[in-house]
């Protein structure tokens, strides 16, 4: 499809919408337990340790269901779209809440980090395939209502995980951390079976169906995107960037890569299809929203650490001023498309990352060490400038596709994003321990000088160290945020090319 050709019209609607409101509520259920699971096991921490022991590798936790669910999001997009949404689902679902017993009854630390990658693995089900039926269900005029709806869950469960692993841990057990994830998936799963019905499409040989899978290209991608992220998680944390680990592991990487677009070229129905690039708006989003992943690294990272060591909050009220934009974030999304109606997709989305740019380039002239009251006003502007920018992009991509690529096409916009987060730590994490290493004169980095600072045994220069490295940080997500402005601006078209609903 061209984006300089007239919109054209998209067949009618694949989803049944007569019982909607159940399968929204299940989307929501599988929303709030991919959020759940992101956060809910960072403040259990100190009780698995102390139970399962692994406090060397306990990283792994967070790493690798992250990897799982980034490398898998391209694979479940095109098999929803080869299969339909519901069965990627309903496995989705099942291997999410396998993973989560499993976890529930690990013995070590080796066996909860691996059962872990099971979890993500039908995370990455989860995320991708509650997107892409949110656009399924619901025409344009109505899909601001059901991705406002999901951005809140999505909030209040990243806001509400580690207050309930706390809880969870400290007067229950660690285990529940997982366990009270099977009943909450079980009503999900159960109403997705029962509600969720989609038409049969064309007919076709099953054996021919299962041939145009391209397993080969999931295996490729699967394995690129593993080591990569792997490499990027890694490094600079459990070996120097320049280690042979380091090197050998992007070596590998990029042989990868070259592996995979072999592979795809030659596949009759590839993972990743080569129009997800060749369409300006789908790669002007897919670039956009990975700029977008980039820079969410400044505040969900680092600012926790300089509301605690720099303006000396406690762990709670720290998390208060980050849980800020959770709240401006939505409701700015559920109104942008009052915007977008009159100003278009792209020229909305310009002017969230627009301010979003000036908001984050205003974070190093808080004067030091500040109030806490002025960190908080900026991520609250800064939750409803993103959610200015990211939701029309979203409902504005989806939109340009009928339903046999929207898999494909938000798994990819997913996948840039995740992938954009797991750069962006790597890349800030360097940057911030390189200029406290040039501002104390040595080899520090940031989490032992947090923690040095939580000892009482740093003096003042210390904080203003931290307080300069977190500056740069923000200076460098104010870089990222420009760069998604200029990416829109001369990549993406004036007026996105929307397929004309039945």
């Amino acid at each position: 499809m061209d984006d300089t050709k007239p919109a054209i019209r998209e067949p009618a609607r694949h989803v049944s919408t007569n019982r909607r409101g159940a399968v929204v509520a299940a989307l929501m259920l599988a929303m709030a337990l991919a959020a759940l699971d992101a956060t809910i096991v960072s403040t259990a921490v100190p009780q698995i340790v102390g139970d399962l022991g692994g406090f060397s590798v306990f990283s792994w936790l967070f790493s690798g269901y992250l990897l799982a669910v980034t490398v898998t999001l391209p694979v479940y997009g095109k098999l929803s779209d080869t299969f339909g949404r519901k069965p990627v689902l309903i496995v989705g679902s099942a291997v999410f809440l396998l993973g989560s017993l499993l976890c529930a009854v690990a013995w070590n630390m080796g066996a909860l980090i691996a059962f872990r990658v099971v979890q993500g693995l039908g995370g990455g089900a989860l995320q991708g395939t509650v997107q892409t039926l949110a656009a399924d269900l619901y025409p344009l005029e109505e899909r601001p209502k059901i991705q406002a709806k999901l951005s809140t869950v999505w909030a209040v469960a990243a806001v509400a995980g580690p207050g309930i692993g706390g809880v969870l841990a400290a007067y229950a057990d660690w285990r529940w951390i997982f366990l009270v994830n099977l009943p909450i998936g079980a009503v999900a799963l159960w109403l997705i079976v029962r509600y969720l019905h989609e038409p049969q499409r064309a007919s076709r040989d099953t054996a021919a169906t299962r041939a145009r899978v391209d397993w080969a290209g999931a295996l490729a991608v699967f394995a690129c995107g593993g080591v990569l992220l792997t490499a990027l998680v890694q490094g600079g944390v459990a070996w120097a960037w320049l280690s042979w680990p380091s090197v050998g592991l992007f070596g590998t990487g990029l042989a990868l890569v070259a592996a995979v677009v072999l592979i795809e070229r030659r596949a009759a129905e590839p993972i990743i299809p080569g129009w997800v690039w060749r369409r300006r708006t789908i790669a002007a989003v897919n670039l956009a929203l990975g700029a977008l992943g980039l820079l969410m690294v400044a505040p969900t990272v680092f600012l926790p650490t300089y509301a605690q060591s720099v303006l000396g909050l406690t762990p709670v009220a720290a998390g208060f001023v980050l849980s800020v934009w959770t709240l401006s974030w939505p409701v700015s999304a559920a109104l942008s498309q009052h915007v977008y109606r009159r100003i278009g997709f792209r020229n909305t989305a310009m002017l969230g990352i627009g301010m979003a740019a000036l908001i984050l380039f205003a974070f190093p002239f808080l004067p030091y060490p500040g109030a806490a009251w002025q960190p908080t006003l900026l991520m609250l502007l800064l939750g409803g400038a993103l959610g200015l920018f990211q939701l029309p992009l979203i409902v504005g991509v989806q939109s340009t596709v009928g339903w046999a690529e929207r898999g494909t096409t938000t798994a990819s916009v997913l996948f840039c994003r995740q992938t954009g987060q797991t750069v962006g730590a790597a890349v800030f994490g360097a940057v911030a321990n390189g200029v406290l290493a040039a501002r104390l004169g040595g080899a520090s980095d940031l989490d032992s000088v947090t923690r040095a600072l939580d000892a009482g045994t740093a003096p003042e220069t210390t904080r203003a160290a931290i307080a300069e490295a977190v500056h740069t940080v923000y200076v460098g997500a104010g870089c990222a945020a420009a760069l998604a402005f200029v990416v829109l601006l001369v990549l993406a078209p004036r007026r996105f090319p929307v397929l004309e609903e039945q």
